[in-house]
């Protein structure tokens, strides 16, 4: 049985991720930071449905963090799976942070740096022994890194998403001698607790947002796990190093 590791899956795209992942009979281990009930809950859902998942706590902005998580991997894929290694990693984990230029202090800057950048290069790096040869990696950017979607106050965050944008090439490239894919997926506006849970506590917003969708909504979290599932399965076999944007045509 093949599994994959994906962080940030107690809720929105990431544990859609895991589920659709784990629909395709793939064994799951996912993390969570806070929000423990919700992994729960993921590991049920996808128990439910005949998969099997573990859940692991991780702090994508704690890089000190990621040799014990590494081994925590291995005795979970040794006691669930009966494995030495995993097939694939989702790097979904981070979250959100506005500030206008002006603002922004090194304290913003550095915490966002670790959490959306730093983190997933070097998780990435900490846990390549344990991934087999010929899997898939999937990084979650955002189509703010792109250039029709420029919000003012989100400098930050979009030049960090861009940055591992780039890095989704660099490591197709190097990793291609494993046959190891890496693919990014550039969700656009999303109904998810992200942004601390914006669309729900702010419902009137989306009516007006929902309109600079060509087609016609805001984004699902359903509508970017199947497109992670696809990737790191047989049927992306064919795709390396390219940045996906699935957003239901934001701006278009």
């Amino acid at each position: 049985m093949q599994v994959a590791v994906v962080t940030g899956a107690s809720s929105g795209i990431g544990r859609s991720a895991a589920v659709k992942i784990a629909e395709r009979g793939v064994g799951v281990v996912l993390t969570y930071s806070s929000n423990a009930q919700g992994a729960k809950d993921a590991v049920a859902e996808i128990e439910s449905r005949g998969g099997t998942a573990v859940a692991l706590p991780l702090d994508i902005g704690d890089a000190s963090g990621f040799p014990a998580f590494r081994d925590a991997v291995a005795e979970a894929l040794r006691t669930t799976w009966q494995r030495d290694t995993f097939d694939h990693l989702v790097n979904n984990a981070g979250f959100a942070g506005m500030a206008m230029f002006e603002d922004t202090t090194e304290e913003f800057f550095d915490r966002l740096t670790s959490g959306l950048f730093k983190g997933p290069f070097f998780l990435t790096q900490t846990l390549l022994p344990l991934m087999a040869d010929g899997g898939a990696i999937v990084n979650t950017t955002s189509n703010s890194a792109l250039p029709h979607i420029t919000a003012p106050g989100y400098s930050v965050y979009a030049s960090l998403k861009g940055a591992l944008t780039v890095l989704t090439r660099y490591m197709a490239k190097e990793f291609s001698a494993r046959g190891i894919r890496v693919n990014s997926v550039a969700p656009g506006a999303t109904r998810t607790r992200f942004a601390d849970n914006a669309f729900e506590r702010n419902p009137e917003i989306i009516p007006e947002l929902a309109r600079s969708f060509a087609l016609g909504r805001i984004g699902e979290p359903d509508d970017i796990g199947a497109v992670v599932a696809l990737l790191v399965s047989d049927d992306g076999r064919w795709i390396t190093a390219q940045s996906i944007e699935v957003s239901g045509g934001q701006n278009l």
